[in-house]
């Protein structure tokens, strides 16, 4: 497993992501200690704040919902999580250093 932040598997992003449940708005805050850091405003009961989750990175990466799966981490805040075939790279993963997609329209 790497140690990074985010990596491919093929054509997959696999990110290593910090859930901050019950904030004011979803979104992404940096990256600390090989996790990115993610605020989503669902609470952490009933898998609310992982569909949640799901739900902010399939539109952060131009895929649907069902392209965003959470690999490990169902239950605590450390989660792994795979994006299938990304279209597109938010500005802040950009920032990180990280190059567009092959399959991500300009």
């Amino acid at each position: 497993m790497s140690t990074r932040a985010w990596y491919f598997e093929d054509d997959t992003l696999v990110l290593h992501i910090r859930v901050q449940p019950r904030a004011s708005r979803d979104e992404v805050t940096g990256v600390d200690a090989g996790r990115i850091k993610v605020r989503v405003s669902a609470p952490p009961v009933d898998d609310a704040a992982n569909d949640r989750l799901k739900v902010f990175l399939a539109k952060e990466f131009g895929v649907s919902r069902g392209r965003v799966r959470i690999v490990s981490g169902h239950t605590g805040r450390e989660k792994r999580v795979a994006v299938e075939a990304p279209k597109r790279t938010p500005e802040w993963l950009q920032a990180g250093g990280l190059a567009r997609p092959a399959s991500a329209k300009t």
